[in-house]
């Protein structure tokens, strides 16, 4: 069994993928994963539509991040905040949605490594023909599309350069 930390260097972004479904047991188990996530106040504010390869809405969701290499991917999960469901801090109304987010986005993400595929964290979509295509409602943000599956040989596993310790970490 790997270690988390071992999960967090195998992780990364992928940007091609195989042609083959997932195992359905597979996609449940990083699902469970997600649904573990903590959240503000254990509030829980997200909905994850997922986007199967029979899907009629799937050319159309891809089609919202103009990247080619993401139509490679067979499925996408598209995590959404439902802000009439998050906390709010009392002393600066900080919502609290898209932290919880990031929470479960990161739990799939490494599930999904866990499993033996490859995810990327894609933000940068065009969110209103995303939220148009899905009907949701107004309270209802698409945060984050994942697309998922097995990375092809053509992906590339980049080094990860990241900041010495002493440059994020501060002890007081």
């Amino acid at each position: 069994m790997k270690t988390f930390k071992e999960l967090t260097e195998e992780r990364y972004s992928v940007r091609d993928y195989k042609d083959i479904a997932i195992e359905t047991e597979k996609l449940n188990y990083i699902l469970e994963c997600a649904r573990m996530a903590p959240s503000a106040v254990n509030f829980q504010p997200w909905k994850i539509y997922v986007i199967t390869p029979e899907s009629s809405v799937k050319n159309d969701i891809l089609s919202c991040y103009a990247r080619e290499w993401i139509k490679t991917a067979p499925y996408c999960l598209v995590c959404c905040i439902q802000h009439n469901q998050s906390w709010k801090r009392s002393s600066d109304n900080k919502d609290h949605g898209d932290i919880d987010i990031a929470i479960l986005t990161e739990h799939i993400c490494l599930a999904a490594t866990e499993q033996g595929l490859g995810t990327c964290w894609v933000c940068n979509f065009d969110t209103e023909r995303c939220k148009s295509i899905l009907n949701l409602n107004n309270d209802e943000e698409p945060a984050v599309l994942i697309p998922i599956g097995y990375p092809s040989d053509k992906s590339v596993k980049k080094e990860k350069n990241r900041k010495a310790i002493n440059e994020i970490v501060e002890f007081v």
